[in-house]
């Protein structure tokens, strides 16, 4: 399922709850279901094949496995059992798990391994989001349960970018159509622990527990992802027992209606679960727009201490997403670090701005500097009603200071294309998230498509990638930690990236429903750790 059809279902969903008034004995006991979960998706699952991008991330996760797993403790084995990393940092070698099969019996070994990888590789224009594409020169069969992978350089985050959703995860060579899975596939059999059994387009798509599973059967039997495109018809659903799991990512908070929630928790038959942060939404300033105010370090600091995030977090999210003080939170790797705190302060914004040069005659009018107004222009997700209400709030802070903020809404693809462009003073964004962070958002610092005209204005953007372009070939653990506190501190003291809120992944469950945790991404869940009591 799509993120954004996540959140269009949930805030019908509980709009749809709250406004329905509807009692505790309204809500069926979905306690009959205790081998079922049957989860709301406004989007069918799509085309599972894992190679491709299509499919529903959350379905594909409990189908398919990767050599190894990223969790908070660091990457651990998944379907390798252990590995190796020469001396030069080119060459993996990995000693795979033996005795898994795919859900069709198709034994897992290095040859699956292999023609998995490589099918992934023939196919690299649609995969260069992920800098392994690139790096990957062969893959080798050692032996029956041995496979090696070597590179064209050195790049630490190998392991984690295999450990990802996709495309680094393995389908049954059966399956491959003229051993190419490019141009789509003849099945869906994974080694995973969930295999699927039935899927009606449009309808509903059924997954059973993989009983002959490596890592043991899942106590909950059968996963229904179902399709139900209204609110009212979810609602509905919901009452009767039909539906009993709702689950938004980190882009999907926003939406949720906490009284509603709140009130499904209290009648005892749901509860709430919210992971640790996901992801950090911010404003992103383009320090290389010389003929705006925003590429002055001065303003930018000014608009961070004008944003009361602490209203932003209880007023338009009522507490589901926390303040946010720098562009990572510190559950992220490598970024618990210490760094200068800005707070919501009115009089240290217009101290800078006074320091800077930018004066107003009196208070309530536009500051000037040299002929030229403070003016900027803040561009915002039409179709993010969470995005409008903050603009305003920022926009109106901001006049108390002597700026004045144009907003803009315009649909998400302009509002890329104009980051890509540098056509912009200011603009909502989010960093990529847990699994993909640190290193994901800070490559894009450097990246034309995303925020290299963000940072291309500071005097030290020279400096800063060089030391990204070092931090993905560094070997030695130590040089990386020192070399991203550099890169962090460098962007947090320059302003370029203002932080807002951390999102989280809501889960609504049967209150009987145990072993509910969080993988270290916002596209799965890990069904198979879940039971009831």
């Amino acid at each position: 399922m799509s993120n954004s059809t996540v959140r269009r279902l949930f805030v019908a969903f509980f709009a749809l709850v709250l406004l329905s008034g509807c009692s505790e004995s309204d809500i069926a006991t979905p306690s009959d279901q205790v081998h079922e979960l049957v989860y709301a998706t406004a989007k069918d699952i799509n085309d599972m094949n894992p190679h491709l991008y299509p499919g529903s991330m959350p379905a594909q996760g409990i189908v398919y496995e990767s050599l190894v797993e990223n969790t908070k403790d660091g990457i651990k084995p998944l379907l390798a059992e252990s590995w190796d990393i020469s001396d030069d940092g080119k060459v993996y070698t990995f000693h795979l798990r033996q005795g898994v099969s795919f859900h069709d019996g198709t034994p897992f070994n290095a040859d699956a391994v292999k023609q998995n990888i490589e099918a992934v590789q023939r196919n690299a224009s649609k995969h260069t989001w992920i800098k392994l594409s690139s790096k990957l020169k062969d893959v080798s069969t050692v032996d029956e349960h041995t496979v090696q992978l070597t590179l064209a350089e050195p790049y630490y985050p190998t392991l984690l970018e295999l450990s990802m959703t996709r495309p680094y995860v393995f389908l049954s060579p059966k399956d491959f159509q003229n051993g190419e899975t490019k141009d789509g596939v003849a099945g869906f059999n994974g080694t995973g622990p969930y295999k699927l059994v039935e899927h009606v387009t449009d309808q509903h798509a059924r997954f059973e527990a993989n009983e002959s599973y490596w890592g043991g059967a899942p106590k909950v039997k059968q996963i229904t992802a179902k399709v139900l495109p209204s609110g009212e018809t979810t609602l509905l659903a919901l009452q009767k027992g039909e539906v009993n799991f709702v689950f938004t990512d980190d882009r999907g908070t926003d939406s949720i209606d906490v009284d509603a929630m709140n009130r499904l928790a209290d009648s005892g038959t749901y509860k709430i679960v919210r992971s640790e942060p996901m992801n950090t939404k911010m404003i992103v300033a383009n320090s290389s727009k010389t003929d705006s105010p925003v590429s002055e370090k001065a303003v930018r600091e000014a608009i961070w201490h004008s944003i009361d995030r602490k209203t932003i977090s209880q007023s338009i999210f009522s507490g589901t997403e926390a303040a946010a003080e720098t562009l990572f939170s510190s559950n992220v790797t490598y970024a618990n670090i210490p760094l200068k705190n800005r707070e919501y302060d009115l009089e240290a914004a217009k101290h800078l701005l006074e320091q800077a040069g930018w004066v107003a005659a009196k208070d309530g009018e536009v500051r000037m500097k040299s002929g030229h107004p403070l003016t900027m222009k803040l561009y915002y997700d039409a179709n993010s009603s969470s995005q409008k209400t903050q603009a305003e709030l920022i926009q109106n802070e901001g006049s108390k200071i002597g700026m004045k903020l144009e907003l803009i809404g315009e649909e998400s693809s302009s509002i890329a294309n104009r980051r890509s462009k540098g056509d912009y003073d200011l603009l909502f964004n989010q960093t990529w998230g847990l699994a993909y962070d640190p290193q994901s958002t800070i490559a894009a610092f450097a990246s034309e498509s995303s925020y290299l005209h963000a940072t291309s204005g500071i005097p030290q953007a020279k400096e800063l990638y060089q030391k990204i372009d070092e931090v993905m070939v560094a070997k030695d653990e130590k040089t990386r930690q020192a070399l991203y506190a550099d890169i962090l501190t460098s962007v947090h003291n320059e302003a370029v990236f203002i932080p807002l809120t951390n999102g989280s992944i809501t889960i609504v469950a049967p209150a009987n429903l145990q072993g509910i945790s969080f993988k270290q991404t916002q596209f799965e869940l890990p069904f198979e750790r879940m039971y009831f009591e």
